[in-house]
């Protein structure tokens, strides 16, 4: 075999050391109690990740704002006595020599019914889906000075825990994404009408953060390459903002897509068939991105074989591979994927045969498989694609009346 990149070190902007280029990408994991903590199967969760090898690995969204969350099983960091727990699951995540970063996240106007009909945003644009999500307010400047004390907060509570990174979501259609894109703020002040305006948000979060954490502690940002909608943020925002966050930051993630448009739900049939045949879902735009930045890159979407992702680490199209259903689908088999010794993982498509449900039938079928080895139990190939369907509206329903009673 020609030499292993995946296995190669790499170096980041802050001095920090990741012992190889394979990434467990972000997964919400929807385990936190009914305080809205850590719990011992984030502890098997993240234990069973570190010991696959993967040199990084990436939380799921934890939250800035106990109401603001993407999901009811949410963890949210913001008080000094969650560091016990939160000590406990960067122990178990960071085992191994593995560097285990937080995704830092405020659901925005995607935050459900279930925990609050009149949630926060740039701008009163309420999300149609399913009648989920209540239409939001826009947030005044004083909302938006203490939203950037909260994300510091986060961040801070998290390098104390021993957790060795952060970072910020800002894709997807969370809020920071809200804040770049021209269909969700419709703001006329400092935060919206120009790109420079929108993006000031993430901006300001990146600087105030590196003033509490320090120069050698890992700041990331995941950032859409487009939101996939007409009006929406485009790829050639994506590169100004890019630009601007150039020296800044030390980890970039490039993803796509919000919650009306699911780019990063829709599998390798979801994409045009040039990508199909490359197999990794943003890597034309990687491109473009490379020839106007130096930020160390990485690309989550789609990588499924070997060689091809040794292919595109020795062309230097990006710096890490990102990972995350094959590290449910496949997580016995990613120590020798690594090696080289597995050529293939799974692409599990998962389908109803009603194309109107397959998003959330498919979302739910993982978060289960997800929830099954946080419980130290195997895969259940026969969960119903149906069934899962229904497994957000049952979730999130349970979780936020715990939540409500605890």
């Amino acid at each position: 075999m020609s030499k292993n990149y995946l296995k190669t070190p790499f170096q980041l902007p802050c001095g920090v050391t990741i012992k190889n280029r394979l990434v467990k990408s972000a997964m919400t994991e929807r385990l936190s109690n009914k305080n809205l903590e850590p719990t011992e199967k984030h502890h098997h969760l993240y234990k069973s990740w570190a010991q696959t090898g993967a040199g990084l690995l990436i939380t799921g969204n934890v939250m800035v704002d106990p109401i603001h969350r993407e999901s009811a099983g949410n963890v949210y960091v913001g008080e000094e006595s969650m560091l016990p727990k939160l000590k406990t699951w960067a122990e178990m995540a960071t085992q191994n020599d593995t560097q285990a970063w937080v995704q830092i996240s405020h659901a925005g106007r995607q935050t459900s019914r279930f925990l609050t009909a009149r949630p926060m945003a740039p701008s009163a644009v309420q999300l149609h889906k399913m009648g989920l999500f209540g239409k939001p307010r826009a947030m005044t400047e004083v909302d938006i000075q203490e939203l950037i004390k909260r994300y510091v907060k986060s961040a801070q509570l998290c390098q104390a825990a021993g957790f060795t990174g952060i970072q910020f979501h800002s894709a997807h259609g969370y809020l920071l994404s809200q804040f770049l894109s021209p269909i969700t703020n419709l703001r006329t002040d400092q935060w919206g009408g120009t790109i420079e305006n929108r993006s000031r948000l993430l901006l300001r979060l990146v600087e105030e953060t590196r003033k509490v954490v320090g120069a050698s502690f890992p700041i990331s940002v995941k950032l859409n390459s487009s939101d996939f909608q007409n009006g929406g943020f485009t790829e050639e925002e994506s590169l100004q903002v890019i630009q601007l966050l150039e020296d800044k930051i030390d980890l970039l993630e490039i993803s796509g897509g919000t919650y009306e448009k699911l780019a990063f739900f829709e599998g390798i049939e979801g994409v045009k068939a040039s990508t199909r045949k490359r197999e990794a879902y943003f890597i034309e735009f990687a491109t473009k991105l490379r020839a106007v930045s130096k930020i160390p890159l990485l690309i989550t979407g789609g990588f499924r074989s070997f060689e091809f992702c040794n292919q595109v680490l020795e062309k230097n199209e990006l710096d890490f591979v990102g990972m995350a259903r094959p590290f449910i689908t496949n997580l016995k088999d990613i120590a020798d994927f690594l090696e080289g010794k597995v050529d293939k993982l799974e692409d599990l498509l998962v389908r109803t045969g009603i194309k109107s449900v397959d998003d959330s039938a498919e979302g739910g079928y993982y978060a289960r498989q997800l929830i099954r080895i946080a419980e130290g139990k195997p895969l259940d190939p026969n969960i119903s694609p149906v069934k899962s369907s229904l497994f957000f509206l049952y979730h999130e329903l349970k979780k936020s009346i715990q939540h409500r009673m605890g």
